[in-house]
């Protein structure tokens, strides 16, 4: 491998005298191999030769193997060695996963791991950690390696945790020695540093070393499970919103017809001076002259005159005196001889109306032919627009 050794390029056997003995495991996640560069040169080699283990004695641990290791340490010279922090424990059971923790502590500006974990043949690499009976599990279970990167302290701080399976070849209690693995750190210009772990020693029980009669154990029971129709889920959603969308457009919709609408506009009025010689004709086939009702004849001949007057010009004409309707009638300009018909009909009404004069039936005719003339006389010779209605007079102020 030319000194070069990186977990990244670890994967599992095919082939391994453990499988027969332990479930298969399966490629696991890794470290990144590193990159040679030509101003790195090899500092110091961590290796350990073979060495032959006695036989155990009974109730006593297996002496431990300690095959060679293959890493090599390299990084710039004239820099310091990256300070590692290691807590490997010194207990573990057989086939169980076994966390190997590394802290690496090194510059901002510098990656461990920058390939993170892969999978990759198999190499000389994974040959000597599973000939010291350390096996990496399946990435894809609940034990994948994890890379924790904290670049807020100074110096930056990257935690490694990985996790391997210690299968000893015998069973009982086994003593293991974890091989040093080699940690590869990216520097900022693209050196690539490589830093090895210590060898620890590990212990390893046998899960059923406690058990006097240890049977085998029957396969658990069937779980059900639960397939997730996703296109049902989605068939349910839409089905649910459109039932929600279309039950407020219905009750928009309906509120929208249940609306008050508006009716058709009222028709134009009539103009003032058509409705008075109408009222007048009326008044005149009215038979109260052949009934004698006189006085009633002549005072409803002047309300009808007081109405067109008030409506033409814009007054009040019923609720005014006739010093105030005569008053409004010279303001609007009115020719002086149809003013002066005015006064002389309203005096003549007022004599009726408040003096008690008694009029026979030729004055109640003349009167409303008199009413009639005047109508004549102030009716528009063109159309002219209808006059606003009076103001309501703003109250009076009090004063301080």
């Amino acid at each position: 491998m030319n000194g070069r050794l990186g977990l990244g390029a670890l994967v599992l056997l095919a082939a391994s005298p453990a499988l027969a003995q332990a479930p298969s495991a399966t490629p696991a996640p890794a470290l990144s191999a590193p990159v040679p560069t030509a101003s790195a040169a090899p500092r110091a080699t961590s290796a350990a030769p073979p060495a032959s283990a006695a036989p155990a004695a009974s109730g006593a641990p297996a002496a431990p193997e300690k095959p060679a290791s293959l890493c090599v340490e390299r990084w710039p010279e004239g820099k310091p060695r990256p300070k590692l922090t290691e807590k490997a424990p010194a207990k573990a059971t057989s086939g169980h996963a076994y966390a190997f923790e590394i802290s690496v502590e090194h510059g901002a500006g510098e990656t461990v791991l920058p390939g993170g974990f892969r999978f990759e043949a198999a190499a000389d690499e994974l040959k000597v950690l599973e000939a010291s009976r350390f096996f990496l599990p399946d990435p894809k279970g609940g034990v994948a390696p994890v890379i924790e990167r904290n670049v807020t302290k100074d110096p930056a701080t990257t935690r490694v945790k990985l996790f391997l399976v210690p299968l000893p070849a015998k069973p009982g209690r086994n003593q293991l020695t974890l091989p040093p693995l080699p940690i590869t750190i990216a520097r900022a210009s693209g050196e690539v540093m490589t830093v090895c772990t210590a060898a620890h020693e590990v212990t390893v029980e046998d899960p059923i070393a406690n058990d006097p009669n240890p049977k085998p154990k029957p396969n658990p029971p069937p779980l059900s499970q639960l397939e997730e129709w996703t296109l049902a889920k989605q068939i349910t959603y839409a089905v649910l919103i459109a039932l929600v969308v279309g039950a407020l457009s219905a009750f928009l919709i309906g509120r929208w017809l249940k609306r008050p609408k508006q009716g058709p506009p009222p028709p134009p009025p009539r103009p003032p001076w058509d409705v008075a010689l109408e009222a007048l004709h009326d008044l005149r086939h009215s038979g109260l002259a052949r009934h004698e009702r006189f006085a009633e004849l002549y005072d409803r001949t002047s309300d009808i005159l007081r109405v067109y007057l008030g409506d033409r010009y814009g007054f009040d004409g019923l609720e005014s005196t006739t010093r105030e309707a005569l008053t409004a009638l010279k303001k609007m300009a009115v020719h002086m001889d149809t003013w002066v018909d005015v006064q002389g009909f309203m005096q003549d009404a007022d004599l009726v109306k408040f003096a008690k004069s008694t009029p026979n039936e030729q004055d109640c005719m003349a009167a409303i032919a008199r009413a009639e003339g005047i109508v004549n006389k102030t009716r528009p010779t063109e159309i002219e627009p209808f006059p606003k209605p009076p103001d309501e007079p703003e109250p009076a102020k009090e004063e301080p």
